[in-house]
């Protein structure tokens, strides 16, 4: 009996460990940008610790996700006319399938500096969920690559293209659908891609006077639990709201004054760091607490980060510090439960990639493929930079203790020195 209840936890720690090594979400399995792994790499270059170079074909911006050995990815041809899946080994690098998915007669216009492959996909066991906006959802069997359902309905105007990505919550696949003419929140059952609930944000607040492009936004909500009970938060144009993820019904709101939110909202210490949006310098970091009821803008707004607050690159909080990396390159760290800020670094290049936390480390990731890789402590320390070629502009993915980078050509395995 002790010797099976010995090897009942033994499979349960495999089990629990392979958890640990997988990146299902843009932000990893805990939506959050942090990494358990204390064995990733902390040199690399183009001929050093490289296990592994993919080419990858047309463009995308969208992070790997990965489950077990597979990794999944989308692209797309850049006049967006199709669009693509894409398995590959993480072990070999080798491309398993090249899925096309969608055929788009007249592709939407978008913003020079977004892809028609944005959003990043969700995986779980046996499936894979990707999302091109408006253009449609699918849902892929991972072993055979067979498409197992798909929606084309769900649709807006994105003016500037698509990059909200897709989150899993029990049954439940829930997107994000804000452009300038439509502001919603779909919720699918994953099985067969019915919806099963819509929640759409306020019509008293989206108002005729307020130009289309101040109503959208490309971001992607998280799930928390608050008193026992599990919440989703969504941080569209204009207001965050919390939602029950059940059935979408909005519990609390909070009123900002902007637009094109990007940056996901990273939680700890009670608190909400949410991103407002807004145009390029006038975006704002605001902690909100958890909890409430109702519209609480004014008895849940904790502090407010105004100045280089983060806008395009999702922050990482460290114990007690929050790293963030502001639009003009100022990388911040600032005291997490009261807003003080305890040091600025302006950094090289510019940063679209969002930040990756790991024990004891923090990987910033610029356009042109540099990667500072600096200490979370009280004080600004370097611990090495390292050069890919290329540019990039997806975020990183962590998976059996290794690095996968993407470049705008490239999937790259980063392994080696640590």
């Amino acid at each position: 009996m002790r010797l099976r209840v010995l090897l009942i936890q033994v499979v349960l720690i495999g089990f629990i460990m392979a958890a640990h090594a997988d990146w299902p979400d843009w932000r990893g399995p805990g939506e959050q940008g942090q990494a358990k792994s204390e064995k990733l790499p902390l040199r690399w270059s183009e001929t050093e610790n490289v296990a592994w170079k993919t080419a990858i074909h047309d463009l995308g911006y969208s992070t790997p996700v990965v489950l077990g050995k597979q990794v999944w990815l989308t692209t797309a041809k850049e006049d967006g006319s199709d669009l693509y899946a894409v398995g590959i080994d993480l072990k070999t690098g080798e491309i398993k399938h090249d899925i096309s998915v969608f055929h788009v007669e007249q592709p939407q216009k978008k913003n020079p500096s977004n892809s028609y492959a944005t959003p990043s996909p969700v995986i779980e066991a046996g499936r894979v969920y990707v999302h091109y906006g408006s253009d449609g959802t699918a849902c892929i069997d991972t072993k055979s690559g067979e498409i197992l359902w798909k929606r084309t309905d769900l649709n807006c105007d994105h003016m500037q293209g698509a990059a909200s990505s897709p989150v899993l919550y029990e049954d439940l696949l829930i997107l994000t659908i804000e452009g300038t003419d439509k502001y919603f929140t779909a919720a699918l059952n994953k099985k067969t891609g019915e919806t099963v609930w819509t929640y759409n944000r306020p019509a008293d607040l989206y108002v005729d006077s307020i130009q289309g492009v101040y109503k959208k936004s490309y971001q992607t909500p998280i799930f928390i639990t608050v008193d026992g009970k599990p919440q989703m938060v969504s941080n569209g144009a204009l207001l965050v709201t919390g939602h029950n993820p059940r059935t979408g019904e909005e519990i609390w709101r909070v009123r900002y004054r902007d637009d094109s939110t990007i940056s996901r909202i990273v939680t700890g210490h009670g608190l909400l760091f949410v991103n407002t949006g807004g145009s390029p310098g006038a975006t704002e970091l605001w902690a909100i607490r958890e909890g409430g009821v109702g519209d609480v803008t004014d008895t849940h707004v904790v502090w407010k980060m105004t100045k280089n607050s983060p806008h395009e690159s999702s922050p990482v909080l460290v114990d007690d510090l929050l790293f963030t990396m502001g639009q003009n390159s100022r990388l911040i760290c600032t005291e997490a439960a009261t807003g003080t800020q305890v040091w600025e670094q302006l950094m090289e290049g510019d940063y679209w990639s969002s930040l990756l936390a790991a024990p004891g480390r923090i990987y910033l990731t610029n356009k042109k493929g540099r990667t500072t890789v600096i200490a979370p402590e009280r004080a600004y320390r370097e611990l090495a930079v390292n050069q890919l070629d290329g540019e990039v502009w997806a975020s990183p993915a962590v998976a059996d203790g290794a690095l996968l980078m993407r470049t705008k050509t490239h999937l790259y395995r980063i392994d080696g020195e640590r």
